[in-house]
């Protein structure tokens, strides 16, 4: 009599166990976004998910330049790709301070083999030294022409080299 209750709890569980086994384990991918990133993510993946197993290493990468998002993707057939957000920037990925701030006055240099010329010109975006930017040239206190793209080499002072 007592076999019986004990079989038919065992009975009804294994239909749980087995379809949990089923999927990814979830769990499993924040820790390896965590050890990939260096931080944790924003929020735990959504354990709502029901993810197909993955037999392979899960490949993560980075989503973009800025470093505040990982990918996840299952390399199988038939396999999935997760987009997490990270709970903060690592170190080494932070972003730089502006060398220059949009509508900020620069002074656009043209450069070639044995010679340059300098323009005044207006920032139309911001970033740090070493990044590109669209600039537009000034003529005579006037925005003139379509926008082009310089390197910022100092606050103030953007380049464009030539070939």
């Amino acid at each position: 009599m007592i076999l019986r209750p004990l079989l038919l709890a065992a009975a009804l569980a294994l239909p749980a166990a087995a379809q949990a086994a089923s999927y990814a384990d979830l769990a499993a991918i924040d820790r390896d976004v965590a050890l990939f990133a260096g931080s944790g993510a924003a929020m735990p993946v959504d354990r709502r998910l029901r993810l197909n197993p993955c037999f392979t290493p899960l490949a993560l990468s980075w989503r973009l330049p800025r470093r505040d998002s990982v990918i996840v993707q299952c390399p199988d057939a038939g396999g999935w790709r997760l987009f997490v957000p990270l709970l903060a920037l690592p170190d080494e990925a932070a972003p730089a301070t502006p060398a220059v701030l949009r509508g900020e006055a620069v002074t656009i240099t043209v450069e070639g083999d044995g010679f340059a010329v300098s323009q005044p010109g207006e920032a139309m975006e911001a970033g740090p030294v070493g990044a590109w930017i669209r600039v537009r040239t000034l003529s005579g206190g006037k925005p003139g022409g379509d926008p082009i793209r310089a390197r910022i080499d100092r606050p103030g002072l953007v380049s464009v080299p030539l070939p």
